[in-house]
């Protein structure tokens, strides 16, 4: 019997994130430093202004220190705000707290994004041969990518480690990407 995308998807996630784990115990800081300075890099070669970061979860890369930097270049930095099933953009600001799935916001930030979007920076689980995102899977991304890709110019995954199907595992509408870096 033929698995399904979605079985399949899981399994990909579950190897992912166990494989994440163990690479999280080694160089973290490293590797999350080279993937900053590839990021910075394309953020200036981009002329990007107006940036859509993430606030980092423990597996993720940690961009806290590129958020400090590109504020001192006072570029707008946008990140997600969690409404219901899906976020909105919101200006980047402090203080922050927390929500749940350990998911960090701007405690105070109202002020939602009117323009277009250089460039998007996704945290990503995997990817596949399409191209297309494993995340957590709770398709805040995906829901959210539907309604704003055309404002969106290009979308850059990180990670720390690629975590590589050559198959895909992935659905039509899951988030694809421009670029990725890795260490």
């Amino acid at each position: 019997m033929e698995e399904t995308v979605k079985s399949k998807k899981s399994v990909f996630r579950e190897a992912c994130l166990k494989r994440l784990k163990r690479a999280s115990r080694h160089g973290i800081r490293h590797k999350d430093k080279k993937v900053l300075k590839k990021l910075y890099l394309l953020i200036k070669e981009e002329k990007a202004s107006s940036v859509m970061l993430y606030l980092p979860l423990a597996n993720e890369v940690n961009i806290y220190p590129l958020i400090r930097h590109l504020r001192q270049e006072k570029l707008k930095l946008y990140v997600p705000f969690m409404e219901g099933k899906s976020f909105r953009l919101v200006k980047y600001r402090y203080p922050l707290r927390t929500k749940r799935f350990g998911i960090k916001e701007p405690k105070r930030s109202k002020q939602y994004r009117k323009k277009q979007i250089d460039i998007a920076v996704v945290p990503i689980v995997g990817m596949d041969a399409a191209y297309r995102r494993v995340g957590f899977g709770k398709g805040m991304y995906d829901r959210f990518f539907e309604k704003e890709i055309k404002n969106i110019k290009k979308v850059v995954f990180v990670a720390r480690e690629l975590c590589f199907s050559k198959e895909i595992v992935t659905d039509h509408y899951d988030v694809k990407a421009d670029l990725v870096i890795v260490p």
